[in-house]
């Protein structure tokens, strides 16, 4: 018996539900699905599906068994795949994880020009706002923006700086007036990014400039963990904002959102975030890995030159 052959078959038939429906995924014989299944419980000693007129399915040793062998099939085909990946050319499944505001902005405009320059890579995308744990959900890249220093265990890499703009609607401004300086946010609505603390979490946005900062804190009563939420409250005359400039850059050339204190360097309390890639170091020689870093860096660094 070809063990794994076996294998493969064994999860090609628990998915399918039946031998004959396996066979035809597998392009085989039914009875040659049959006698495999057959001769890998009597090596096991133990029966590993259930069979009816109907259906075939697990039983609890075959769920328990399925599982690990899914796991060692995956690992195999993960180091097969880094042999290949290893080359001059970019080839295999490329997992990556990406906030879902990013994704949409900056990420989904380029994926076909990315597929086209490297047909043999297959881009598996994972758009999430939670921090992933790269080893378990299998993430190849993790894209992310915050403080590199986050991920001291993995390797990082710098792709774009991160301005933040200070922006509010036309609508906001005629009604509660312009803050002519940033110390006069302390009497604006402020439209805050929830960075872990509830609402009465006190938050200051610096402002630099020649060398010297200021900071202001700032209140308001919307605060949330996403992005898109602030943004559309934002353009709604809700109140003052500090985004992304990925975020409301087309909005303030489409004159939805006005943008404060141009001369100023704003961020808010958590410092100086960068948009980065983050990987394991076992990704570290991975051709395609490389490719998409280079082609998402060059893509990243023309938006902000446009």
């Amino acid at each position: 018996m070809d063990k794994l052959l076996a294998l493969n078959t064994l999860l090609e038939v628990a998915d399918a539900g039946g031998f004959s429906k396996a066979a035809q995924r597998l392009g085989v014989a039914t009875s040659s699905v049959t006698r495999l299944m057959d001769a890998l419980e009597t090596s096991l000693g133990t029966a590993l599906l259930t069979r009816t007129p109907r259906k075939v399915s697990l039983t609890d040793a075959g769920i328990a068994y399925v599982e690990q062998v899914g796991k060692v099939l995956d690992d195999l085909a993960e180091a097969d795949e880094s042999v290949f990946d290893s080359g001059a050319s970019p080839v295999g499944a490329l997992r990556i994880a990406v906030p879902s505001a990013f994704s949409r902005l900056r990420l989904a405009p380029h994926l076909a020009a990315f597929l086209a320059e490297h047909p043999r890579v297959f881009l598996d995308v994972v758009v999430a706002d939670h921090y992933a744990d790269l080893a378990l959900d299998r993430i190849d890249i993790a894209i992310r923006i915050g403080l590199p220093d986050r991920d001291a265990n993995l390797v990082v890499r710098k792709l774009a700086d991160n301005p933040r703009y200070v922006v509010a609607s036309h609508d906001y401004l005629e009604r509660s007036g312009t803050p002519a300086t940033p110390q006069a946010l302390d009497s604006h609505e402020c439209l805050r990014v929830a960075y872990g603390g509830g609402y009465r979490t006190r938050q200051v946005w610096s402002f630099r400039r020649d060398g010297a900062e200021e900071r202001v804190e700032v209140r308001g009563h919307l605060l949330s963990n996403s992005i898109d939420i602030l943004l559309e409250a934002v353009i709604a005359g809700r109140g003052i904002a500090l985004l992304p400039e990925w975020l409301v850059a087309a909005e303030i050339r489409a004159g939805r959102l006005m943008r404060l204190f141009e001369q100023f360097e704003a961020t808010p309390h958590n410092g100086d975030a960068v948009v980065y890639a983050a990987y394991l170091p076992n990704r570290r020689h991975s051709s395609k890995v490389r490719a998409f870093l280079q082609f998402l860096e060059a893509r990243l660094q023309s938006a902000l030159e446009g």
